[in-house]
């Protein structure tokens, strides 16, 4: 199974409202939940097929991206230590695509090839739970390793290559994303248009809801302890991925280390940033580049937004440790709905 998405952040508003009774699927999968609703569909097509639909493209994705899967392509890859190129579907292939286009974009904020450092710190499939913090010399070691430069992208478009033999993949920032991009891209195949995917909090919605208009999906807050709204958007064509210290995170020599790793560090972000929220037509984009963002921090990381033109929602602790103060750029400003 893929590793949870650490920040389940995000839930759908309205979607049980008066209008049309909407079609629902639920279950597991990639360690946490999905839940998806259809509020219309054409005669010809089926619940059965919509059904089918969810369940191949997630097992393909498990198949091709799930490191927990020892038997999966993402996990034979990572074992594999020649330097030669390797075949690879075309799943791993365009995660790998993405993953590139957003860590150049971000200078390597978000980084596939960041695994063994996130094991490092007690996070991921062979974490550790030693009570002790990796050193300096053990992360300079790590980092030998690390680099989203160091994986090549074959000119054939089919494969992969490794450019030394130790690097891994770890493509959890960003494989929940592209399963629910896969989905919609079913879905729209089949002719069904109205509908909201929603899988371990990574959300897009398409067409009307049940009450015939755009989807309002909430941003939740920071908070730990319970689940309450905190921003409200309106999505259509659109999908809002959240990253996030406040559900993942682990205590090391008395100190709290979030979840997520920065690469050019190799260590847990101290910042006091405790949420991004990015609103993107991919899924797979909003969920890579949230988890750049909450690695670069507050400021660096609302000024590459802004300068991207990203719709982008930053919930900052205060200082005091009580309360928060929010920025947010004028992409996400469009879209955003009072909430009630």
């Amino acid at each position: 199974m893929l590793r949870p998405t650490a920040f389940l952040a995000l839930f759908a508003l309205g979607a049980c409202s008066p209008g049309p009774s909407p079609e629902q699927f639920h279950g597991h999968t990639m360690g946490t939940t999905y839940s998806v609703t259809v509020t219309s569909y054409p005669q010809a097509v089926r619940r059965e097929a919509i059904q089918s639909v969810i369940e191949e493209v997630l097992e393909e994705v498990n198949r091709s991206l799930s490191t927990y899967d020892p038997r999966s392509e993402i996990s034979r890859f990572n074992a594999n230590a020649t330097t030669d190129p390797i075949a690879v579907s075309h799943g791993l292939r365009a995660v790998a695509e993405i993953a590139r286009e957003v860590s150049m974009a971000t200078g390597g904020a978000f980084d596939i090839t960041v695994g063994p450092l996130v094991q490092a710190w007690g996070f991921g499939v062979e974490s550790s739970s030693a009570e002790i913090a990796p050193g300096p010399a053990a992360i300079e070691g790590l980092r030998t390793v690390v680099g989203f430069d160091r994986l090549k992208l074959g000119p054939d478009g089919r494969s992969l290559r490794k450019s030394v033999p130790g690097l891994q993949l770890d493509v959890n920032g960003i494989a929940p994303g592209y399963a629910v991009d896969l989905i919609a891209e079913r879905f729209d195949a089949l002719g069904v248009h109205d509908y909201l995917v929603e899988l371990g909090g990574e959300v897009r919605a398409n067409g009307r809801s049940p009450r015939g208009r755009p989807w309002r999906v909430a941003v939740e807050a920071p908070l730990s302890g319970e689940r309450k709204p905190y921003a409200l958007v309106e999505l259509d064509s659109l999908a809002v991925s959240t990253s996030g210290d406040y559900r993942d995170f682990r205590e090391v020599s008395g100190r709290r280390f979030a979840h997520t790793i920065d690469p050019r560090s190799g260590a847990p972000v101290t910042h006091g940033l405790a949420s991004v929220s990015v609103v993107h037509p991919s899924t797979a984009f909003a969920d890579a580049y949230s988890t750049a963002l909450m690695a670069l921090g507050p400021d660096a990381g609302m000024a590459l937004a802004g300068r991207l033109g990203l719709a982008a929602l930053f919930i900052e602790r205060n200082a005091s440790g009580s309360g928060f103060k929010e920025r947010s750029t004028p992409a996400f400003d469009r879209l955003r709905r009072p909430l009630r």
